[in-house]
């Protein structure tokens, strides 16, 4: 799964965020798709940018991350790189596209997962928000805080 950061988290957030606020949406462009809309957060490029990148290889986004290359010099494959590059996995980006993390979606009710549709909106929202919190319940889970008690070494002053 994707590393549990600040930014892979900001960018699934902001992502459903956008989606939720009526984006445009079509799972079946890849520069307004699933992917396709985290590729706009992650790359501050348009949709149609994307689209346009993303058709110089044939495919849709599983078999344009099947066929990823880092040094191919497709401009997919750079907007590949940068997804990659934040945190994501080529597995997640294509679990994505399908809204089939097994992770992701047993975090999700069971009565909404066994209706979950890939290339609804609202679905898509929902998957992206509870990919956020288990990200970031993992963030905050790996986090040490120092005890503010003084050792058992450290004398302890009254005054």
């Amino acid at each position: 799964m994707a590393q549990p950061t600040l930014p892979v988290i900001q960018a699934l957030r902001n992502t459903a965020l956008r989606l939720a606020a009526e984006a445009p949406y079509q799972w079946g462009h890849m520069g307004s798709c699933n992917c396709g809309h985290l590729a706009q957060t992650i790359t501050a490029l348009s949709k149609g940018e994307i689209h346009a990148r993303a058709m110089q290889r044939y495919g849709d986004w599983d078999q344009q991350l099947t066929d990823y290359c880092p040094t191919s010099g497709l401009p997919v494959d750079a907007i590949i790189d940068e997804m990659l590059a934040l945190g994501f996995t080529r597995q997640d980006l294509a679990r994505l596209e399908r809204l089939s993390d097994p992770v992701v979606l047993a975090a999700i009710p069971f009565e909404r997962r066994n209706a979950l549709r890939h290339n609804q909106r609202d679905d898509v929202v929902l998957y992206l928000r509870t990919w956020a919190e288990l990200l970031e319940s993992e963030m905050l889970a790996s986090i040490q805080l120092p005890s503010l008690l003084p050792s058992p070494a450290e004398p302890v002053i009254v005054y």
